[in-house]
Protein backbone atom coordinates (compact mmCIF):
# COMPACT_ATOMS: atom_id res chain seq x y z
CA UNK A 1 0.00 0.00 0.00
CA UNK A 2 0.79 3.47 -0.84
CA UNK A 3 1.00 6.18 1.78
CA UNK A 4 0.00 9.71 -0.13
CA UNK A 5 0.59 12.97 2.12
CA UNK A 6 0.17 16.34 1.40
CA UNK A 7 0.89 19.72 3.30
CA UNK A 8 -2.02 21.52 3.11
CA UNK A 9 -5.66 20.36 1.60
CA UNK A 10 -5.02 22.97 -1.81
CA UNK A 11 -2.36 20.56 -2.69
CA UNK A 12 -5.24 17.55 -3.04
CA UNK A 13 -5.63 18.33 -7.02
CA UNK A 14 -1.92 17.61 -7.75
CA UNK A 15 -1.63 14.75 -5.08
CA UNK A 16 -5.20 13.15 -6.29
CA UNK A 17 -3.47 12.47 -9.43
CA UNK A 18 -0.81 10.01 -7.73
CA UNK A 19 -3.82 8.73 -6.16
CA UNK A 20 -5.60 8.09 -9.25
CA UNK A 21 -2.99 6.28 -11.23
CA UNK A 22 -2.35 4.06 -8.11
CA UNK A 23 -6.24 3.47 -8.52
CA UNK A 24 -5.66 2.30 -12.56
CA UNK A 25 -3.27 0.10 -11.75
CA UNK A 26 -5.18 -1.69 -8.32
CA UNK A 27 -2.39 -0.78 -6.05
CA UNK A 28 -4.22 0.40 -2.54
CA UNK A 29 -3.44 3.55 -1.07
CA UNK A 30 -4.54 6.18 2.07
CA UNK A 31 -4.75 9.96 1.56
CA UNK A 32 -4.15 12.51 4.27
CA UNK A 33 -2.91 16.09 4.89
CA UNK A 34 0.25 16.08 7.43
CA UNK A 35 1.91 19.44 7.61
CA UNK A 36 5.38 18.63 8.66
CA UNK A 37 5.14 22.66 10.45
CA UNK A 38 1.37 22.88 11.65
CA UNK A 39 1.12 19.49 12.71
CA UNK A 40 4.58 18.19 13.26
CA UNK A 41 3.40 15.16 15.69
CA UNK A 42 0.98 14.04 13.46
CA UNK A 43 4.05 14.05 10.71
CA UNK A 44 6.28 12.03 12.94
CA UNK A 45 3.46 9.68 14.32
CA UNK A 46 2.33 9.18 10.33
CA UNK A 47 6.12 8.20 9.27
CA UNK A 48 6.91 6.14 12.77
CA UNK A 49 4.11 4.12 12.36
CA UNK A 50 3.86 3.59 8.74
CA UNK A 51 4.94 0.03 7.94
CA UNK A 52 3.18 -1.43 10.79
CA UNK A 53 0.42 -0.08 8.89
CA UNK A 54 1.23 -2.08 5.99
CA UNK A 55 2.51 0.74 3.50
CA UNK A 56 5.45 0.08 0.74
CA UNK A 57 6.21 3.70 0.01
CA UNK A 58 5.44 7.53 0.58
CA UNK A 59 4.72 9.74 -1.72
CA UNK A 60 4.59 13.19 -0.33
CA UNK A 61 3.50 16.47 -1.54
CA UNK A 62 4.68 20.10 -0.29
CA UNK A 63 4.70 23.79 -1.40
CA UNK A 64 6.56 26.12 -0.16
CA UNK A 65 9.18 25.42 2.06
CA UNK A 66 8.50 21.83 1.46
CA UNK A 67 9.60 20.30 4.61
CA UNK A 68 7.16 17.03 4.71
CA UNK A 69 9.32 14.93 2.38
CA UNK A 70 12.38 15.19 4.19
CA UNK A 71 11.28 15.36 7.24
CA UNK A 72 9.30 12.34 6.68
CA UNK A 73 12.41 10.18 5.56
CA UNK A 74 14.19 11.29 8.34
CA UNK A 75 12.11 8.99 9.98
CA UNK A 76 10.92 6.33 8.47
CA UNK A 77 12.63 3.84 6.92
CA UNK A 78 10.29 3.57 3.84
CA UNK A 79 11.06 4.95 0.19
CA UNK A 80 9.96 8.38 0.21
CA UNK A 81 8.98 10.57 -3.08
CA UNK A 82 8.25 14.00 -3.07
CA UNK A 83 6.35 16.03 -5.11
CA UNK A 84 7.02 19.55 -5.00
CA UNK A 85 4.23 21.67 -5.56
CA UNK A 86 3.79 25.41 -6.99
CA UNK A 87 1.74 26.49 -4.31
CA UNK A 88 0.29 30.58 -3.45
CA UNK A 89 3.25 31.11 -0.79
CA UNK A 90 5.73 29.52 -3.68
CA UNK A 91 8.44 31.16 -5.27
CA UNK A 92 7.31 29.91 -8.85
CA UNK A 93 7.60 25.82 -7.52
CA UNK A 94 11.41 26.35 -7.00
CA UNK A 95 11.78 26.62 -3.26
CA UNK A 96 9.37 23.28 -3.46
CA UNK A 97 11.51 21.57 -6.11
CA UNK A 98 14.87 22.73 -3.99
CA UNK A 99 13.53 22.36 -0.20
CA UNK A 100 12.74 17.95 -2.10
CA UNK A 101 15.98 17.68 -4.05
CA UNK A 102 18.56 18.99 -1.85
CA UNK A 103 18.73 16.30 0.90
CA UNK A 104 21.36 15.47 3.18
CA UNK A 105 23.57 12.42 2.66
CA UNK A 106 21.36 9.65 4.43
CA UNK A 107 18.35 10.67 4.04
CA UNK A 108 17.03 10.34 0.08
CA UNK A 109 13.76 11.35 -1.46
CA UNK A 110 13.40 10.69 -4.94
CA UNK A 111 11.72 14.10 -6.49
CA UNK A 112 9.36 14.23 -9.39
CA UNK A 113 8.85 17.20 -11.56
CA UNK A 114 6.88 20.15 -10.37
CA UNK A 115 3.14 19.27 -9.66
CA UNK A 116 4.35 15.38 -10.80
CA UNK A 117 1.82 13.76 -8.70
CA UNK A 118 0.98 11.08 -11.68
CA UNK A 119 4.92 10.38 -11.80
CA UNK A 120 4.70 10.17 -8.35
CA UNK A 121 2.18 7.36 -8.35
CA UNK A 122 3.90 5.42 -10.99
CA UNK A 123 6.95 5.52 -9.20
CA UNK A 124 5.65 4.62 -5.86
CA UNK A 125 3.90 1.76 -8.44
CA UNK A 126 7.21 0.63 -9.57
CA UNK A 127 9.13 0.57 -6.30
CA UNK A 128 6.31 -2.07 -5.35
CA UNK A 129 6.26 -3.64 -8.05
CA UNK A 130 10.24 -4.55 -8.15
CA UNK A 131 8.63 -7.78 -5.97
CA UNK A 132 5.12 -8.17 -7.11
CA UNK A 133 5.45 -9.61 -10.31
CA UNK A 134 1.43 -9.37 -11.17
CA UNK A 135 1.75 -5.25 -10.38
CA UNK A 136 4.97 -5.54 -12.60
CA UNK A 137 2.96 -6.58 -15.58
CA UNK A 138 0.37 -4.29 -15.08
CA UNK A 139 3.02 -1.62 -15.40
CA UNK A 140 4.48 -3.05 -18.87
CA UNK A 141 0.60 -2.92 -20.10
CA UNK A 142 0.30 0.88 -18.95
CA UNK A 143 3.82 1.73 -20.88
CA UNK A 144 3.10 -0.38 -23.61
CA UNK A 145 -0.56 1.70 -23.78
CA UNK A 146 1.49 5.05 -23.42
CA UNK A 147 3.44 3.63 -26.70
CA UNK A 148 0.72 3.16 -28.75
CA UNK A 149 -1.05 6.46 -28.04
CA UNK A 150 2.52 8.13 -29.31
CA UNK A 151 2.39 6.30 -32.45
CA UNK A 152 -1.50 7.08 -33.12
CA UNK A 153 -0.83 10.67 -32.39
CA UNK A 154 2.48 10.34 -34.95
CA UNK A 155 1.77 11.78 -38.27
Amino acid sequence: MVGIIMGSKSDLPIMQEAADILKTLGVAYEISVVSAHRTPERMFEYARTAVDRGLQVIVAGAGGAAHLPGMTASITPLPVIGVPIKSSNSIDGWDSVLSILQMPAGVPVATVALNGGRNAGILAAQIIAASDPKLLTKIAQFKEELRKKVLEASL
